[in-house]
């Protein structure tokens, strides 16, 4: 067993470093179809794989200038405010009418990602327009592109939007137990503006600190299996790694693609439940 698990966590890691999206949408039906976990038991180690995706590419992501702390930490404490509100919730809204709706809006939103994945190797003529709430908590800053040879600036635009869906991505996640890492990079792509690398790379960052703080739920409950958590740690570090070292060279419309992909299949799962 720990010979597959190990594996399918480097292709986990490996994606999800490119998409920040996390390893759990790989890690959690793998471990629940083939080995029979518990969904537990499945989203612990899925948990453990966004705390290893995240630890794995952090450091290459930074050096690189891809992600964008400040950012980060602001949209951190809107997931954090819609977390809450969907647990208070849970008992009040109808989850499954919910579900259709989000499933709607992502299927939506991943045809929009394939109509303008090129938008991020247009050349920009001037230097991006820095809002007033963008300038005040400097939610701006810039990158190397090493496929175009140039700096590439950019601004947070409609901030107030990118939190807002922040904070329904939060309280989606509280009220159907899913993770919000397609959340974060929708907010932070199509809401915000901001470039796709610059979009995964802050979600990555963003997905280990909201996993770090969950995981000990699931250690207090002993839904840990150890040996299989250690695997899937190891695997996402190496997978993640990989990702991070090779995304710099892979052209953004190819991870848009990627991620609209994703994308489309969250969506449809998400109307099924929502429907049976």
């Amino acid at each position: 067993m720990i010979a597959e698990v190990f594996v399918v966590s480097i292709i986990a890691g490996f994606v999800g470093s490119l998409l920040g999206i996390g390893g759990g949408l790989i890690v959690i039906p793998f471990l629940s179809i083939v080995f029979k976990f518990n969904m537990h038991q499945a989203a612990a180690a899925g948990l453990v794989s966004v705390i290893a995706t995240s630890s794995g590419a952090a450091s290459a992501y930074v050096k690189d200038r891809l992600t964008h702390l400040r950012i980060g930490m602001f949209l951190q404490l809107a997931t954090v405010i819609g977390g809450v509100l969907g647990a208070i919730l849970s008992g009040f809204l109808p989850a499954k009418v919910l579900s259709f709706i989000f499933g709607i809006l992502l299927l939506y939103n991943s045809f929009l990602m394939i109509k303008n994945r090129k938008s991020d190797e247009k050349p920009q003529s001037s230097s991006p327009q820095i809002s007033k709430w963008a300038k005040k908590l400097e939610l701006y800053g810039s990158y190397f592109d090493k496929i175009q040879n140039r700096e590439i600036e950019y601004s947070a635009q409609n901030i107030a939007g990118g939190f807002l869906m922040m904070t329904l991505a939060g309280i989606l996640s509280g009220l159907l137990g899913i993770g919000s890492g397609i959340f974060k990079v929708l907010a932070l792509d199509t809401i915000m503006k901001l470039p796709f690398k610059v979009s995964t790379a802050t979600s990555n960052f963003m997905m280990g600190v909201t996993a770090l703080a969950s995981i000990s739920i699931y250690l207090a409950r002993g839904d840990i299996v150890y040996d299989a958590c250690g695997a899937v740690a190891v695997g996402v570090l190496v997978g993640s790694a990989i990702g991070a070292r090779l995304m710099p060279y892979i052209k953004s419309k190819y991870l848009r693609i990627a991620f609209a992909l994703i994308l489309i299949y969250t969506s449809i799962e998400m109307i099924r439940k929502g429907l049976f």
